[in-house]
């Protein structure tokens, strides 16, 4: 079975085709600058470019567009609509447009994608996988904010979390691993996405019971651009300081802040080159990034009242090495060991935890379009 994977940002649209038979990735692409590139005016352009590629006489790898059973569409906003991948129909488009207010960077180029493609590829199953689903497990005292509750009555105000298809292939891998080294029954796993946007989750028995992101990206862990967690009376202050309005004021916690507002670039590797260096800025971006993620780890083994393992993805979890290193030393009361060596040599999927470590740690790659090819199958 042939499975398109479609990820379209607000300027952007990636794609895999992927053999659900192997699971092996036949093509993959992106585009970017949508509504800049004069040849790419809408996603409908960038999707139709997809679609040629896929088909190409030279470089194709299909013959022709009736080869692709289904595809799969990364949706970011689900609210509480959605807990699990759907088939899309005009009821769920609906919804998702609905929801619009609740992502506006994201969800409206989610539907231009797949209305591209139901366009494009009338007849062909097209299935939406949502960033929140994976987390609609959470109980109401981790989802709940403590403002009046009319504001969740009227307008379903609350966290929900994102990265849920990251979170969700992560934790299943690690399930596995758990189960490999001996721990059956109930299983504690904390999953660490760490990347140009951050975000961590408490994993009970494979189901989310918190995350650090909420009712938008922005809440949690200090990233690349975005603050993470502040004082709300911040935003009132410095918008009477500095006489903006509140579109500028959450362009500036979105977009000018964290690493970028910090240490000057949004790029980690560059923080750390300036962290290195003894430079401030850098180094209090580096310090900041590192303590509120130990610090959300503990948080969420007393969620769980322990953890059997931490696993670190993403482009940030999976590479850097002494980021790791710096988080993984202040969990040492949870009964975490880690092995310097095995964290700074290992490639891929490895453990970073000793032998005798109480608590495993492990760098496991995430997968999301393959994440999205399987709950396109499943619904198949």
């Amino acid at each position: 079975m042939k499975i398109l994977v479609i990820n379209s940002g607000s300027t952007s649209l990636k794609y895999q085709l992927i053999d659900s038979d192997n699971e092996k990735v036949l093509i993959k692409g992106l585009y970017e600058r949508i509504g800049q590139d004069p040849e790419l005016p809408t996603h409908k352009e960038a999707l139709e470019k997809t679609l040629d590629s896929l088909t190409d006489k030279e470089t194709g790898v299909i013959g022709s567009l009736d080869e692709i059973d289904a595809v799969g569409h990364r949706v970011v906003h689900g609210g509480e609509y959605f807990s699990e991948a759907v088939r899309i129909d005009d009821d769920v488009l609906a919804k998702i447009e609905e929801l619009c207010d609740l992502a506006p960077l994201h969800n409206p180029a989610n539907l231009l994608g797949i209305k591209a493609c139901m366009k494009l590829m009338p007849g062909t199953l097209n299935v939406a996988v949502f960033d929140t689903a994976f987390h609609q497990t959470m109980p109401r005292e981790a989802y709940l904010y403590g403002i009046p509750y009319e504001y969740y009555d009227k307008y379903k105000l609350r966290k929900y979390g994102f990265h849920g298809t990251s979170h969700s292939f992560v934790s299943k891998r690690a399930i596995e691993l758990l189960n490999e080294n001996g721990v059956s029954g109930e299983t504690k796993v904390i999953v660490c996405h760490l990347g140009g946007g951050a975000s961590i989750s408490a994993v009970l028995n494979g189901k989310s019971v918190d995350t650090s992101m909420g009712l938008t990206p922005l809440e949690g862990l200090l990233m690349g651009t975005r603050s993470g967690d502040l004082d709300p009376a911040v935003i009132q202050y410095i918008m009477n300081k500095e006489g903006l309005d509140i579109n500028e004021m959450l362009n500036v916690l979105n977009k000018k802040s964290g690493f970028f507002g910090l240490g000057g670039s949004a790029d980690c590797r560059d923080i750390e080159d300036g962290y290195l260096k003894g430079e401030q800025g850098c180094t209090d971006a580096f310090n900041i990034f590192c303590y509120r993620i130990a610090k959300t780890v503990g948080a969420y083994a007393a969620a769980m009242n322990g953890a059997d393992m931490i696993a670190f993805t993403a482009g940030i979890g999976e590479h850097d090495s002494l980021i790791r290193e710096k988080i993984m030393e202040r969990l040492g009361f949870m009964g975490l060991e880690f092995d310097k060596e095995r964290n700074d040599n290992g490639k891929g999927e490895f453990k970073i935890s000793s032998d005798s470590s109480k608590v495993m740690a492990y760098v496991i790659p995430t997968n999301e379009e393959l994440a999205i090819a399987r709950d396109t199958v499943r619904l198949v």
